[in-house]
């Protein structure tokens, strides 16, 4: 009888359904290899330590939300900027506790090179709407706040809105700060 072959990318897709399902607490030797129907040692043959497994799921939950940004503003369905607002809403109704663990977790000690890149990014969105890189700035300031407030009721299932109903409140929310900051400006 021929032995299965465990891969690296099996058994980082056996983590991420790990945490999917438990959140990342759940994450050991042992739920993975359960889940990859092995014992731990292909695990250690493949990752040095659980440190480098967790770090490969974690750059996938990354990239799988990095999709999520892409495939919003690809349909077309919102500008560019309201799109990647509802992307990061939809990853944490779709993905909960890869949400948590990305965006909810405690940084204590933890750079902030990523979240600065990401907070570029989506300003960089914003100040298509005429506004100067400080006034973007301050404008994704306010409507971060706003998303990842309706992301995280999403996540801990404190409600089920709409698509519509967030995407209006999204649009309010929009004009209403931009109104205040900015007088309107166009």
């Amino acid at each position: 009888m021929a032995k299965k072959q465990i891969t690296a990318q099996m058994i980082v897709d056996a983590a991420l359904q790990v945490i999917e399902e438990q959140g990342m607490d759940a994450l050991n030797a042992r739920s993975v290899a359960q889940r990859c129907g092995c014992s731990t040692q292909p695990i250690y043959l493949c990752f040095a330590n659980l440190g480098q497994l967790k770090q490969a799921a974690v750059e996938q939950m990354q990239a799988l939300y990095d999709r999520y940004i892409a495939d919003e503003i690809a349909s077309n369905a919102y500008p560019a900027y309201k799109a990647s607002g509802m992307g990061y809403i939809r990853y944490a109704k779709e993905h909960p506790n890869f949400f948590k663990y990305l965006f909810m977790r405690d940084r204590t000690g933890e750079s902030r090179t990523e979240d600065a890149y990401h907070f570029r990014r989506e300003s960089k969105l914003a100040k298509g709407y005429g506004l100067s890189d400080d006034e973007a700035d301050r404008m994704h300031a306010h409507m971060w706040i706003y998303v990842h407030g309706i992301a995280t009721m999403y996540a801990t299932n404190y409600f089920d809105w709409d698509w519509q109903t967030v995407s209006a409140m999204l649009t309010e929310e929009f004009m209403s700060v931009k109104d205040k900051l900015f007088g309107g400006k166009q």
